[in-house]
């Protein structure tokens, strides 16, 4: 399969921003390209996943999610597609998306004859079906049924979330902690308001590595329909959670990811950051999304 330069749509891109970057210094130019240059890419399995993926690079990390208005049967069968293609897979796990233990361990079953050793375990935002109503509750099925996952990770939220309250959300991250590898940010437009969070973990004694949750590069109106493609009460609730993104995706230019990135990694000082990679939401926008990371690169 040919995963090599596409033609690519007008963009903002043409004239990237690439804001902040004269005033960079050398090490943080240096932080910046070693996270984006293995990043991982967030893929929602939709009819477009397939046609989107083949702007990635050969071999890239794909995390694909469990959307509400499907099954986590369809997000494995995506997931067997692009592990066939030579991507390295991470599906994601729903919690509320499984029914109980015997409908865990078919799962777990599938993903280890696809040869996938990697999950990503989450809440999620669908009706409870079953005897899971968090992600600490599936984690402990998978202890329960037992296996050989290397690597499983969890959620972070350093902007709340919209129906969690704190409390519960820290006590969610000291419980998943002994079972999980890295964590990861929900996605969150203040640099500022990341680093602090990063700094508050720490200090309270989550010490996980971390992967940056950022924005890929989104037509608005494409990603106005996909939220319709991920069911309405899910995009409501997206768009709660993330505030700020509809502000962000319509103003005029959109949102520059490398913003983001200018802003956060200068804040972070030290090894106790452990930043493992970034993770991009590319809303299915693979094509946008990769020729901005390939041309932020070669301006750092």
């Amino acid at each position: 399969m040919d995963h090599g330069p596409q033609s690519h749509p007008t963009s903002r891109l043409a004239g990237l921003k690439g804001v902040g970057v004269v005033d960079l210094s050398p090490e943080a130019r240096r932080r910046i390209r070693r996270i984006l240059e293995e990043p991982k890419f967030e893929l929602l399995p939709l009819g477009n996943v397939l046609e989107q993926c083949r702007y990635l690079p050969s071999g890239a990390q794909v995390s694909i999610t469990a959307s509400p208005t499907r099954t986590l049967e369809h997000t494995l069968d995506v997931a067997a597609d692009l592990a066939m293609w030579g991507f390295e897979v991470v599906p994601h796990l729903s919690a509320r998306m499984t029914k109980d233990l015997t409908h865990l361990a078919a799962l777990l079953k599938r993903i280890e004859d696809l040869n996938i050793s990697r999950v990503f375990v989450v809440g999620g935002d669908a009706p409870q079906q079953g005897d899971f109503p968090d992600g600490f509750s599936l984690i402990s099925g998978l202890e329960k049924i037992g296996h050989d996952l290397e690597e499983i990770g969890i959620p972070c939220y350093p902007d709340g979330h919209s129906v969690i309250p704190d409390d519960r959300l820290w006590q969610a991250l000291y419980d998943k902690q002994p079972h999980a590898r890295y964590m990861t940010t929900q996605m969150c437009f203040d640099g500022e308001l990341i680093a602090d969070f990063l700094v508050h973990s720490r200090a309270k004694g989550v010490d996980l590595p971390v992967r940056f949750g950022i924005p890929g590069v989104a037509d608005r109106l494409k990603l106005a329909r996909i939220s319709t493609r991920i069911g309405v009460g899910q995009s409501v609730r997206f768009l709660t959670k993330h505030r700020g993104l509809v502000s962000r995706f319509v103003r005029p230019g959109g949102f520059a990811p490398d913003e983001l990135l200018e802003d956060l990694i200068p804040r972070l000082d030290g090894p106790e950051s452990d930043v493992k990679g970034v993770h991009i939401y590319t809303f299915n926008q693979c094509d946008t999304t990769e020729r901005w990371r390939q041309e932020y690169l070669a301006v750092l």
